[in-house]
């Protein structure tokens, strides 16, 4: 193998909202009779959802699979409002792990909404979060994922059109994709920040810094991660080659042939133990020299569900001393 040296992006790995997610289906189990369900993969990793199925999650696609009256877990890329009315008047136990980077998208498409303002929304159609975001005003809604849609899209205001985004998508593919939206709507009102999520921001930036100087990266996420995926056209479009995996048992050493440099990241939903183990898989072929390149510092962590809060505080206070 000529590989001699390996850059870690950082950050990498787990955010905010994904450590949040599991931590409330980890809570979840521990809190009430089981059994817990959780309605979609609670994060698209297929290690975690494995982990979790393992200590006792029934993960369902649908609300119809389960019992009245069970604990059920929304995902952390949100679900729509007709889904929380199903769970309604079923009597449901909802935990809900929504990011709250995806509930600020929601509340946004509520606002424009009210206004009346047509609303475009640049994301990837099928996607966990792109349905729930859509089903906040679907009658409102246009959902486009290229410049080539942007300009072809029609609607019935449009001095009033309204933007939002999937918040994993490609920071430069977005910036196409408004920038042809802004050309045809010159007046369109967009929100105050870029719905794009700061994680999403800070790992592509690291893939960008890493992919100046290592030939091939390795993305360690998904195939159904869309910012897994975003990560690795980033360092393909940065002039990296790139490959997705799930763990190392993925890596092809045909890849790695006259390849001297080679990065390492993962995508927001991938633990860290898996990059660790593509570390390990290097080591073990003798590369020694590894380097970690830090775009910038995240410090960022959100609060439980208040839900979920409550009912650890009672049962702490429950607890004997």
């Amino acid at each position: 193998m000529s590989v001699k040296k390996l850059l870690l992006a950082k950050p990498r790995g787990f955010c905010a909202g994904v450590d949040r997610a599991i931590d409330v289906v980890n809570l979840a189990l521990d809190l009430y009779p089981g059994p817990v369900y959780v309605r979609k993969e609670i994060v698209h990793n297929v290690h975690v959802v494995n982990e979790l199925r393992a200590k006792g999650a029934i993960f369902v696609d649908e609300l119809d699979e389960v019992p009245d009256g069970a604990t059920v877990i929304f995902s952390a890329h949100g679900v729509s409002p007709e889904v929380r009315r199903r769970a309604a008047d079923r009597g449901l136990n909802v935990i809900d792990a929504t990011c709250p980077l995806v509930t600020k998208v929601h509340h946004e498409a509520v606002r424009f909404a009210q206004e009346g303002r047509p609303i475009v929304l640049v994301g990837h159609e099928g996607h966990d979060e792109v349905i729930g975001t859509m089903g906040q005003a679907p009658e409102h809604i246009h959902l486009i994922g290229s410049a080539e849609e942007a300009e072809a899209l029609q609607v019935s205001d449009p001095d009033r059109i309204a933007v939002i985004t999937q918040t994993t998508l490609s920071l430069d593919d977005t910036s196409a994709i408004i920038g042809a939206l802004r050309q045809r709507f010159p007046g369109i009102t967009a929100p105050a920040r870029d719905d794009i999520c700061y994680a999403t921001q800070n790992r592509q930036m690291a893939v960008k810094a890493i992919a100046q100087r290592a030939q091939v990266i390795l993305v360690i996420g998904s195939q159904n991660s869309s910012n897994s995926n975003r990560l690795a056209e980033v360092a393909r479009d940065a002039g990296a080659r790139a490959h997705l995996i799930d763990d190392m048992s993925q890596i092809d050493p045909a890849w790695l042939q006259g390849v001297e440099c080679l990065g390492i990241t993962a995508g927001a939903s991938a633990p860290e133990y898996l990059v660790d183990e593509v570390v390990s898989y290097f080591r073990a072929r003798g590369v020694t020299d590894i380097e970690e390149i830090q775009a910038v510092t995240e410090e960022v962590s959100f609060a439980l569900p208040p839900e979920l809060a409550r009912d650890r505080a009672i049962r702490g206070a429950a607890q004997p001393a």
